[in-house]
């Protein structure tokens, strides 16, 4: 059970109520109603176990409810945006993300709004319980609401670079929140930023509990790193990716590729569980994993621009994409998807769980950080650590030329395009962030415009909060 795997704490009807009082769902922005049967906060947080019942629902692997990470639309769609992935169902709605002709009333991009506005209203919920709460120990406080900074500012970096301006908000007051105009990047930045830094300094080394679903200090200082480095605080991007990487007590895995994403797996950083209550798997291992019966196929094919960046020996071509031959046409053809998580069940052994930060992108964040800060030192580290990634995945050292900054930058980004390939809407943000999806998207496929680079805000939220502007190209 989630309950047991996260926190080691026996089940009581008293915390699954309040699990299930903090998973109200919404539908609005983050107007969430006030049930009549609702307990109050006081009851929520009467003390540490209530409380960790309701800290344990923010981290379920639960598509209905919890980590807002549980639906495979989070990889899926922005897989299909970047050149990873075509979608070979009939769901017009996900074609949109792969021919850039998304509208308002899309139902993936509704998805990646609401699923993540309604998690942080659950943060929210537990940040305002714990905070000047009389029942609870000061280090109890200090820990939860260091966590919950990090998950916060985990949900708010995926809004922001998923739609640039969105509403801020930091409190359950719906009154206030429903009718919230979108914050400024820089000032929805600032808070992420914020509420890192205020988390480093409650957050210990020592994980909170068994396994590494809850964030630890090193957990924060990786998110941040990665942050530093979307916004091109090299330094920063470096020091931190530098800290973890020496200190955190991490290590690649060396001996199979195929345990990279287990339970338990040594460069994992903070990763949900995968096993639950549930019968189903990682998420993205039930969507892009077709079942076994000879008649199931996958729906997610990894696009030719992706395989041909394999180079010829890369074990992670043959560890973590996994292939099915299908008539198409009259005319067998080899289909490749994502195989990093290979169990469409949660019973299957061994168990995988969800990875959200791992010791692999701490090595390429310290290397293009090297490679933009530049001078023969910062090259040769940066080098240093893509060929770190590479010889684990069996290839040959880099050849590029040490003394350029730009082939070293290339090198660090052809390595960050075939390590973290569908794994949190990294190839799309990196395409974004550099300023070359234009060029490479354009050239790649039909229909890219530059308007394409920010998701529209849905419909049905502008409909509820007349604050709510547009994206441009959607009106």
């Amino acid at each position: 059970m989630i309950m047991k795997k996260i926190l080691n704490l026996y089940t009581t009807m008293t915390g699954l109520l309040l699990v299930a009082v903090l998973f109200t769902s919404c539908k609005k922005l983050i107007e969430i109603p006030n049930p009549p049967s609702a307990i109050t906060r006081e009851v929520q947080f009467a003390d540490s176990l209530t409380a960790l019942s309701a800290v344990t629902g923010i981290y379920a692997l639960d598509n209905a409810h919890g980590f807002a990470y549980s639906n495979v639309v989070f990889t899926a769609l922005p897989a299909l945006s970047a050149d990873e992935l075509t979608y070979i169902n009939t769901t017009s709605d996900y074609q949109q993300f792969y021919n850039y002709s998304l509208t308002p009333v899309n139902g993936g991009a509704a998805t990646l709004w609401g699923n993540i506005y309604q998690s942080i209203y659950q943060v929210n919920s537990v940040l305002g319980g714990v905070a000047n709460n009389n029942s609870l120990s000061a280090s109890f406080q200090k820990q939860i609401s260091g966590e919950m900074e990090v998950v916060r500012a985990l949900y708010y970096f995926s809004l922001v670079n998923f739609f640039g301006d969105v509403p801020l908000v930091t409190t359950t007051d719906y009154s206030t929140s429903a009718r919230l105009p979108r914050s400024p990047v820089a000032a929805v930045y600032s808070q992420i930023m914020a509420d890192l830094a205020d988390a480093r300094k409650k957050l210990t080394p020592t994980y909170p509990s068994a396994g590494r679903a809850r964030p630890n200090l090193y957990a924060a200082i990786a998110l941040q790193a990665k942050v530093n480095l979307y916004r091109g605080n090299w330094q920063s991007a470096y020091n931190g990716a530098d800290s973890v990487i020496r200190l955190g007590g991490y290590n690649l895995v060396q001996t199979g590729l195929t345990k990279v994403f287990l339970n338990g797996s040594t460069e994992a950083i903070w990763q949900i569980p995968g096993a639950q209550a549930f019968s189903n798997g990682v998420p993205d291992a039930v969507a892009f994993v077709p079942a076994a019966s000879a008649n199931s196929f996958p729906n997610y094919i990894i696009s030719p621009f992706l395989l041909n960046a394999f180079e010829t020996g890369d074990q992670r071509l043959a560890d973590w994409t996994g292939s099915k031959v299908r008539v198409v046409g009259g005319v067998n053809q080899t289909q490749y998807y994502p195989y990093k998580y290979k169990n469409r069940l949660s019973t299957a052994a061994p168990a995988e769980d969800q990875m959200v930060l791992r010791l692999a992108e701490m090595y390429l964040i310290r290397a293009e950080a090297a490679a933009h800060i530049g001078g023969g030192d910062n090259l040769e580290q940066a080098l240093a650590d893509v060929n770190t990634i590479r010889l684990r995945a069996g290839l040959l050292a880099s050849n590029a030329d040490v003394t350029s900054q730009a082939a070293v930058l290339n090198a660090v980004m052809k390595e960050r395009q075939t390590e973290l390939f569908c794994e949190w809407a990294n190839r799309w943000y990196d395409l974004k962030r550099t300023g070359t999806a234009a060029a490479v998207l354009g050239a790649e496929k039909t229909g890219y415009n530059n308007n394409a680079t920010l998701y529209p805000v849905p419909q049905a939220q502008r409909d509820l909060n007349n604050q709510l502007t547009q994206n441009l190209g959607y009106n």
